[in-house]
């Protein structure tokens, strides 16, 4: 038994605690950003709004009138999936209506 390779009675490393920290990073955030178009409704841009990102209608109303005078608008920041869901759910019910909706996913870079 002295021989064993697998037990080594000089073998203190074993027997000492070693404390590692861990460095977490924050996941990289991700921007869903609706673009102005000439053709899709205001109604159903705020009905987008309220269904998929979850704001009031006041709010969403606000958020459509500044991406209609800006040309486009942050409507939420999330994780990389999250954001391409949400984008991609909500482009597939704007084809359903038949809406040019157009939005994009962009880095956070706040």
């Amino acid at each position: 038994m002295a021989n064993d390779p697998k037990r080594r009675s000089d073998d203190t490393d074993s027997d000492l605690a070693t404390e590692q920290k861990r460095k977490v990073e924050k996941a990289k955030r991700w921007q869903v950003v609706f673009h102005n178009d000439n053709y899709t409704t205001k109604w159903f841009v705020v009905d987008v709004l309220v269904r998929f990102f979850h704001m009031d209608e006041t709010s969403a109303l606000s958020f459509m009138l500044v991406v209609h005078s800006t040309g486009r608008g942050v409507a939420g920041v999330y994780t990389k999936d999250v954001a391409e869901t949400k984008a991609k759910l909500v482009q597939e019910h704007a084809r359903e209506y038949g809406m040019p909706l157009r939005l994009t996913v962009e880095p956070d870079d706040d």
